[in-house]
């Protein structure tokens, strides 16, 4: 089987896309597996399919990560699919998209694209998160903002144990019987946040996490967070009971297209 894609990074977390409106290739947990390895595959953090929309939305987007799993929410996956969604001509090519994710509803903007260069910059709402639900945990707070994170702050995170602490805090039973992703955090003094995320379902560090930077922005009420794949800005309205209208804004790149050839 022959599987054509399109590789995307959002600061340099990075999606093989795959358009699934006329024939869903119905790809198997091992088939995405092998296809996100970083030796024998395409080489990513997670796979996404784009499927037409239930009524008054644009598409559906279904995310799976590295390890063939699937994941309800990606907020870099959703701010790529957004310019995947534009460049197949998704409602004539319309930079306003209304899509349906596994936690919901969402809407992204891109706020610029160069076809030349094949980068942008795309703003995605994520869902509202009730004050209630956020938890503090062993020596931070879990919440959820699509998918499930806990946020610690540290010192010297440039040069902190993340992959070791993060893989030893990821299972611990407090943070859900699935765990959670684990995010560790540093103000910088140019008053910027600085973000490091150990993903679940990747099982290592990425250099970026979408719904990891805004967990990390609501704790703690920074709103410009540095990542070593790039900066992001987080918007949101900050009422007694919960965070609404959260916007997450940051990079988009083109990396490449492609097909690849699946042995059923």
């Amino acid at each position: 089987m022959e599987l054509c894609f399109y590789k995307f990074d959002g600061a340099g977390n990075d999606f093989v896309l795959v358009d699934a409106r006329q024939q869903d290739p119905l790809l198997s947990a091992r088939e995405i597996e092998h296809i996100c390895h970083r030796r024998f595959g395409v080489g990513a953090d997670g796979l996404m399919t784009l499927h037409e929309g239930p009524a008054d939305y644009d598409f559906e987007m279904r995310y799976y990560n590295s390890d063939g799993h699937t994941a309800t929410m990606c907020g870099n996956g959703g701010r790529c699919i957004a310019v995947f969604a534009h460049l197949l001509g998704v409602r004539g090519g319309e930079k306003r998209l209304r899509f349906l994710a596994p936690d919901g509803p969402h809407e992204a903007e891109i706020l610029h694209w160069d076809d030349v260069a094949g980068r942008g910059e795309v703003c995605l709402s994520l869902k509202d998160v009730k004050k209630d639900s956020m938890r503090g945990v062993l020596q931070g707070t879990l919440l959820d903002t699509g998918v499930p994170h806990y946020v610690q702050g540290v010192k010297d995170l440039q040069h902190y144990d993340l992959t070791g602490e993060g893989r030893r805090i990821r299972h611990l039973s407090v943070l859900g019987p699935a765990g959670a992703n684990v995010n560790f955090v540093e103000p910088l003094p140019d008053g910027t946040l600085y973000v490091r995320t150990y993903e679940r379902g990747v099982e290592d560090e990425t250099w970026s996490c979408g719904t990891g930077v805004t967990a990390c922005a609501l704790v703690t009420g920074f709103n410009r967070i540095h990542t070593a794949g790039g900066d992001f800005r987080v918007a949101f309205t900050d009422t007694p009971t919960a965070f609404t209208n959260v916007r997450l804004t940051g990079p988009v790149a083109l990396n490449f297209t492609g097909t690849l050839q699946l042995k059923r």
